[in-house]
């Protein structure tokens, strides 16, 4: 009998659509002829708590433990029990009736967050929009009464986040696996059962794509092994592939039998052959494991080449899209699509063709190692998962999508006349002239989302984006002309970075805002990782890495000093205020140096770059 391997995406990732990582190693198990089912285990938590009856336990509990935290919500308890049912269904469903009913005056109850005034945007949004949002923003109110009061863990999109992100050391990890699981992880654990109950695995495999799944991950991996210890459990995924690559801590090993780093398809492969006794040990690919209390790492080289152009289309066969959930929590049209609707997720090459940014992780296989595949065989995975999950909407998830296969791709599903609405990921390069962009939007391209990471040209020389403002303001301009909306990725505190620089780079994403260049944007601290070039040559960067000391877990993240820098951590608040207003269309007139309380720099960047380079 062969194994069968359940794959499983623990909380909390995204609630309004799939991640891809079990649909993409379902898909290749399928061609294998390896037996394996896939459950998110992440929607299938939330949709379990945002009851009626689980909701009444959460303020029972918040009772027993004193909690009065947000206390307008503990004051509508009722309201609140009475009403998440119909919230959840509806941000299922969506449909106008129950949007005209949460809209009537005071019939959802009003927290901390649905007092403060409304967005002037909110009354331009259609009535199931209005809904949404305000259905979104009871959610979150149930949310913050959770975490204050009965989970300190509990998040929307991560669980347990600040001690999985650069935890060198297993120690705190290992002290909250010791202690007594909460009400939302009896939970968790009970849906885990059931499914293990149903479909009676030989391994189960969980994708880590970040840190805020690994405890969750970690409690289930810890529960598998005291109870069904017939049951192998495997990890892997992005955060095990990051942060794991030095691991020598045994006691992870308490909670998991394997570790795979880099693409799974080899080494879940390999582990199904292993546990079916078709290979031995000695063939496992790219594994870490425990033998005699120590960690080893099994890796046989060669290893099996699954190219990317030979991979089948992912599966998401087991995964109810209609299950899932839209919110709608910040209005900009652009900056929604992270939240709200469904979208099937495809890669169109693996890897970056540039892999060139000295901030990025470079060295690592899922940057460095580019590969492509054709438009014909690409859009004809695009069909098979159409047809698979009755969904349209489609999110490349690449590092950097190719132009010249975004052309051949866009060439492709008009000659099809594949009706799909799409968006992805892009560097700014010139090759994104007007035809391109054209094309591109005809095939159904809604939004482009790419890394101008600084908006100086000196530090973007320095971190080799091979890009300059200009070139980003006429790329980005050429995309919104053809009402393909841009997403900018911006990064402050680069090493080296002055705040004359900090400064002027708000006054040059003002300036985009404002011509219509993006139409949102996020802001990101720099943070040195220790496989990008500056990482691993801080010197160069004039910097100095100063920890944390890696003590046998994680290692990705470093601390640094940057004696040439400012002080970048006083810019946030400033930063994001004023791009918060940018993402609204308002307050372009403010001044640069009036968006911070305290005294910086007036701006010395033209105030009509942006627009002299659109010439």
């Amino acid at each position: 009998m062969s194994v069968k391997t359940l794959l499983i995406t623990p909380p909390f990732t995204q609630l309004n659509t799939p991640y891809p990582a079990t649909a993409y190693l379902k898909g290749f198990l399928d061609s294998k002829g390896v037996e394996s089912v896939q459950y998110d285990l992440s929607i299938a938590l939330f949709t379990k708590v945002f009851t009626s009856e689980f909701i009444e336990r959460i303020f029972s509990e918040a009772e027993e433990f004193d909690g009065f935290e947000f206390p307008l919500v503990r004051k509508q308890k009722v309201a609140y029990i009475d009403k998440v049912d119909l919230v959840t269904s509806f941000l299922r469903n969506q449909s106008l009736e129950v949007a005209q009913q949460i809209l009537q005056e005071d019939f959802l109850p009003k927290g901390h967050r649905a007092i403060l005034e409304l967005d002037a945007a909110y009354f331009d949004l259609d009535e199931v929009d209005q809904a949404k949002h305000l259905g979104t923003l009871f959610i979150e109110e149930l949310g913050d009464f959770i975490t204050a009061n009965v989970d300190e863990f509990f998040s929307f999109t991560r669980y347990a986040e600040q001690i999985a992100s650069s935890a060198s050391s297993f120690d705190q990890l290992a002290e909250y696996l010791n202690y007594t699981t909460t009400l939302i992880e009896d939970q968790l654990l009970l849906l885990l059962v059931n499914k293990i109950e149903e479909e009676q695995p030989d391994l189960v495999c969980f994708t880590i794509p970040f840190p805020g799944n690994l405890f969750a991950a970690l409690r289930c991996g810890q529960f598998l092994k005291k109870n069904y210890r017939h049951i192998k459990v495997a990890f892997g995924g992005g955060y095990c592939n990051t942060e794991l690559r030095s691991l020598t801590d045994p006691r992870i090993f308490k909670c998991v039998d394997y570790i795979t780093l880099d693409d799974g398809e080899g080494p879940v492969y390999r582990l199904s052959q292993y546990l079916n006794k078709e290979i031995e040990e000695s063939d496992l690919e790219r594994t870490y494991l425990l033998k005699k209390k120590k960690v080893v790492f099994q890796d046989k080289t060669p290893n099996t080449i699954f190219h990317h152009k030979d991979l089948p289309a992912p599966s998401y066969k087991g995964l109810d899209f209609k299950g899932y959930m839209s919110f709608l929590d910040v209005i900009n049209p652009m900056h929604r699509l992270w939240t709200d609707g469904r979208w099937n997720k495809l890669t169109v090459s693996h890897g970056c063709y540039w892999k060139q940014c000295s901030f990025c992780d470079v060295n690592l296989d899922y940057i460095g190692n580019y590969q492509n595949t054709t438009a014909v065989s690409f859009v004809d995975k695009v069909e098979k998962v159409m047809s698979e999950t009755g969904v349209n909407g489609f999110h490349f998830v690449d590092e950097a999508a190719p132009p010249k296969m975004l052309r051949a791709i866009a060439e492709e599903l008009l000659l099809r006349n594949l009706s799909i609405t799409w968006w992805t990921n892009i560097r700014f390069e010139k090759t994104f002239n007007d035809e391109l962009c054209e094309l591109l939007a005809k095939s159904g391209c809604i939004a482009v989302t790419g890394g101008l990471e600084v908006a100086s040209d000196r530090l973007l020389v320095k971190m080799k984006k091979g890009v300059d403002i200009a070139q980003v303001a006429r790329v980005t301009h050429s995309f919104s002309r053809y009402g393909v909306m841009v997403h900018a990725y911006l990064m402050y505190g680069f090493p080296t970075e002055t705040e004359q620089e900090t400064v002027d780079s708000l006054e040059v994403v003002r300036q985009l805002f404002e011509n219509n260049c993006i139409q949102s944007a996020f802001w990101h601290q720099f943070t040195t990782t220790v496989h990008s070039p500056i990482g691993k040559n801080p010197e160069q960067f004039d910097i100095k890495i100063t920890g944390p000391k890696f003590k046998g877990f994680a290692q990705n993240d470093l601390m640094h000093k940057d004696p040439k820098g400012a002080k970048h951590q006083n810019y946030t608040k400033g930063l994001n205020k004023a791009l918060n207003s940018y993402l609204n269309s308002k307050d372009f007139g403010v001044k640069i140096e009036d968006w911070f309380d305290f005294e910086t720099l007036p701006t010395s960047v033209n105030k009509n770059l942006i627009q002299d380079s659109l010439v």
